[in-house]
């Protein structure tokens, strides 16, 4: 793929004149982020989805899992937006994963319709033996990345998510 562009890629105004934007052509999708990022977040899930096989899992089981292994409990409406899932589809891992055994749904005292969601020993146990294997990725995706680079990409992800999310969690 052809690089191109090499002028400002976040042309704003901040006077109100109006700017002209680069076209897609004079960025590049090298240099289009969330192209980058898409790219990356697509391997990222094919690379897991493979490796969870042997698990007998899927994403959305290891996504679940791996947000109730460090949240105490959780409602399904936030698991679902931790998880980065349609809740529908949280809905249908969750009741696999209490079949399995792995979670937990309970009222909430103070409002019947809300469940929370928690963990349970055999969830924990299972999230663990993924683990290793979801760090190892990680860790694959990383190499050549320094700490200081690591720190200030996340810093960077924190400041880009705050733009766009709709959910204060």
């Amino acid at each position: 793929m052809e690089e191109r562009f090499s002028g400002a890629v976040l042309r704003r105004s901040h006077n109100g004149s109006e700017k002209k934007r680069p076209t897609m052509g004079e960025i590049g999708l090298n240099h289009f982020a969330p192209y980058l990022m898409n790219r990356l977040m697509a391997r990222w899930n094919i690379n897991m989805s493979e490796e969870l096989r042997e698990y007998d899992m899927t994403t959305a089981k290891m996504r679940a899992l791996a947000v109730l292994s460090v949240s105490s409990s959780v409602t399904i409406n936030e698991l679902a937006v931790f998880a980065v899932t349609e809740q529908s589809t949280m809905s249908r891992t969750l009741d696999s994963l209490e079949q399995q055994g792995f979670i937990r749904r309970q009222p909430r005292a103070e409002d019947m319709r809300i469940r929370d969601v928690s963990i349970t020993e055999d969830g924990r146990a299972a999230f663990e033996k993924v683990w290793p294997t979801m760090y190892d990725l990680f860790l694959q995706m990383f190499d050549g990345v320094e700490e200081a680079e690591y720190r200030a990409f996340i810093a960077t992800l924190h400041k880009v998510l705050h733009n766009i999310r709709k959910h204060e969690i």
